[in-house]
């Protein structure tokens, strides 16, 4: 459906039912999640297996909602349509696979855009899929769920890190010593720092060396308050600690440090790097300038203003948290979502039995 379309038929048929959860049985064990970022909009159809899900469909889309939005508080005519065209090509791919139960989240952009619930309301009358905007706790909680299996035997604690398109979410974790009990969230911080935004208020500024510094040293500061808090520098020096980060900043640093000739899923999701490497990847990525990064094959031209914004927010992570080794992963919020739907379909049969 194009955009016009979209517009101008508001009484398209809707994925209502997807959203309140087809029970049919040929829909037995099929889910699906939603993501609505500032930067990307995405979304992930899995069944449930022994172990965790198979996925079975998937759509990712940079839509830029967040364009703009630092400098006027509000979301742009032109965000706006591309993350609807994107959303309702989500609602296409629902409206062809009923799914049992279906979730669909927007964070930062929604959450700070005086019209983001206005936007809202306008795709669950176009489209009948219906965003929930999430508070910055629920996401840091959502990256830890679908983050936990990466855990191991000897973790006490986990610092996780997700660096958004409009903020930048920091989860301190408690690992616990039972096995199958799920890890806690400590403490939490949000930055409204993200790779979007930072790219547009730093500008040029990021891909200078002086640039670059100013950035990590303005999340160091952030960042060196919450050590204060919860004294995880401390933390770390006593062992046991897990760095884990989860966004595309993080997961390009890995293809770049394992010199993959193009981006590989399967490789990356889970690799635990020397940091080292990873840093000296930075130093690559740096390097390259923008014409280099637009042409590497894990970064490319769309994503070239967002990296080194990121890896200046990796850079200041590492500058307060320095630990040996970091955990790659390549999952989110969907896979979050996901886990949290699977586990409460699970729970009533298991009570009726």
């Amino acid at each position: 459906m194009t955009e016009s379309t979209a517009r101008d038929t508001p009484t398209s048929p809707p994925v209502m039912a997807v959203s309140a959860g087809a029970r049919t049985e040929h829909a037995q064990g099929i889910f699906a999640a939603l993501d609505l970022g500032t930067n990307n909009c995405r979304l992930l159809v899995a069944a449930p297996t022994a172990t965790g899900f198979r996925v079975v469909d998937s759509f990712s889309r940079i839509v830029r909602l967040g364009e703009g939005l630092a400098q006027t508080g509000r979301l742009a005519d032109s965000a706006m349509e591309r993350a609807a065209t994107a959303l309702q090509a989500c609602a296409d791919k629902l409206m062809r696979r009923p799914v049992r139960r279906f979730e669909a989240v927007a964070t930062e952009a929604c959450r700070r855009a005086a019209n983001g619930r206005a936007f809202l309301a306008r795709i669950a009358a176009e489209t009948g899929l219906h965003l929930r905007v999430i508070s910055a706790r629920e996401e840091a909680e959502l990256a830890m769920e679908s983050c936990a299996p990466l855990l191991e035997p000897g973790d006490r604690r986990a610092l996780l890190f997700d660096i958004g398109g409009g903020s930048t979410e920091i989860a301190w974790i408690r690992v616990p010593c039972a096995p199958g009990a799920p890890p806690e969230l400590i403490g939490y911080l949000s930055l409204p720092l993200g790779v979007v935004t930072l790219a547009e208020r730093a500008g040029q500024d990021c891909f200078t060396e002086r640039g670059f510094c100013e950035v990590v040293e303005e999340v160091a500061a952030h960042l060196a308050e919450f050590d204060r808090i919860h004294r995880i520098g401390q933390e770390i020096r006593a062992g046991g600690v897990r760095l884990m980060g989860t966004s595309g900043t993080v997961t390009t640093l890995a293809g770049v440090a394992m010199a993959l000739p193009r981006y590989r899923r399967p490789l990356v999701d889970g690799k635990t790097l020397d940091c080292g490497a990873a840093d000296l990847a930075l130093g690559d990525l740096f390097a390259l300038g923008r014409e280099g990064l637009a042409q590497h094959p894990c970064v490319g031209p769309e994503r070239v203003e967002f990296v080194l914004p990121g890896c200046a927010v990796y850079a200041a992570i590492r500058r307060v948290w320095p630990t040996p080794r970091i955990t790659v992963a390549d999952r989110g919020l969907r896979e979050g979502m996901l886990t949290r739907m699977m586990r409460a379909e699970r729970g009533p049969r298991r009570r009726a039995r």
